[in-house]
């Protein structure tokens, strides 16, 4: 099999990853926060050292402020439904995932919140931006912006929104699912107040682990109630972070992997990473424009590249790859709002997700594999 779904989860993990998944089972056992005695307290240091590392990568200086979810879509609800009260209004992109409008829309059809879709124009920052501003009201609380599509691979003008957001004294909230550990993200150039993230993608952690960075002061309500390591004798959560929003045990076997993809980031570089899978992105584009029948919607800014054959529906292409070999997604991959902007709302899109693993001959016989689809496909429709 020829791995491409890594928009999805990154495959293979690193071997880092392995080595301190194998580590964490031999010597972190223990549950951290949790008790006094030796092994209890290396548990609770590696989960410690786990935040200083992924706040550092962010251009952050606070590991209090890092809390640990089971996964992004866990850390959007947490962030949402921590910060909005009844009467709030809320703005979101027409690109977002349903991380970002399930949770949202259910406030809404709960009567709590209110909220309005703006509308993302590809290729013109300064339209979509002005798409916000225009549904700004005097109780708009919060804003949310997917920083790069997970289906197109575009990239919204989130320093600009996060920027009007704030001159208008609103929390800005980023999904960084696709983009956190794929591009260079720093908190000092983009002070979202929450950055959701998805720790098993570009930060090559094993699944089933998210984080929410808190960057603000706004006291967050609380999603989960339950065991803290502190302050076990209140009835309530208690105020500070990270134990305020991390209910029960954290996922330590996932944080100690998250600490091995860290680590295989610093090794390689966020920025080294991205040009290499870029430039294979590139040669996917350009190969499947010379592809007759193959339908192409934008040129991504990030490795995530959708496409569709003629007279076949997404799940249909990915279907026949599968049959060779291949590995992609297909069909509305969580987010029918960015296909309903694109256009691609009846048919969806076949997805291509490029990761630090794949190579220009993997490449190379993808695109061979769409055209043999495509060939088939075009036949099949001339012969009667």
């Amino acid at each position: 099999m020829i791995y491409f779904d890594n928009a999805a989860t990154s495959y293979p993990k690193p071997r880092f990853t392995l080595d301190a998944v194998g580590e964490a089972f031999r010597r972190y056992g223990a549950n951290p926060g949790r008790g006094g005695h030796k092994m209890a307290i290396e548990t609770s240091e590696m989960v410690f050292k786990a935040r200083q590392e992924l706040i550092t990568l962010l251009g952050g200086e606070d590991p209090e402020r890092v809390v640990f979810t089971q996964n992004c879509t866990g850390a959007t609800n947490l962030a949402i439904k921590g910060i909005l009260r009844a009467g709030d209004h809320v703005i979101i992109s027409s690109m977002e995932h349903n991380a970002v409008w399930r949770p949202v829309d259910a406030l809404a059809r709960a009567g709590v919140i209110r909220y309005d879709i703006a509308t993302v124009v590809p290729d013109d920052p300064a339209a979509t931006v002005e798409n916000f501003r225009r549904l700004l009201r005097s109780n708009t609380r919060l804003i949310c912006c997917v920083h790069g599509s997970n289906v197109f691979g575009t990239l919204q003008p989130v320093e600009e929104i996060c920027a009007m957001a704030h001159g208008e004294g609103i929390l800005f909230l980023l999904d960084a699912a696709q983009t956190a550990g794929v591009l260079p993200i720093d908190l000092r150039e983009l002070p979202a107040d929450f950055i959701c993230i998805a720790a098993h993608k570009g930060l090559y952690a094993p699944t089933a682990l998210g984080a929410l960075i808190v960057n603000c002061d706004e006291p967050l309500g609380t999603l989960l109630e339950g065991g803290s390591g502190s302050l076990s004798k209140e009835p309530a959560m208690p105020p500070f972070l990270p134990d305020r929003l991390e209910a029960g045990t954290v996922n330590t076997m996932g944080i100690a992997g998250l600490r091995g993809g860290l680590r295989f980031l610093r090794r390689r570089t966020v920025a080294g990473i991205h040009r290499s899978e870029m430039a294979l992105t590139d040669y996917l584009y350009e190969g499947l424009e010379k592809i007759d029948g193959v339908i192409l919607y934008n040129r991504p800014q990030l490795p995530v590249l959708s496409f569709g054959i003629e007279g076949m529906s997404g799940e249909a292409v990915t279907e026949a790859l599968a049959q060779k070999g291949f590995a992609l997604r297909g069909g509305f991959h969580c987010s029918p709002l960015a296909h309903q902007t694109m256009g691609t709302y009846e048919s969806g899109t076949a997805r291509i997700g490029i990761g630090a693993f794949n190579t220009r001959e993997q490449a190379a016989a993808l695109l061979r594999a769409v055209a043999a689809a495509s060939c088939r496909q075009r036949g099949a429709v001339a012969d009667p």
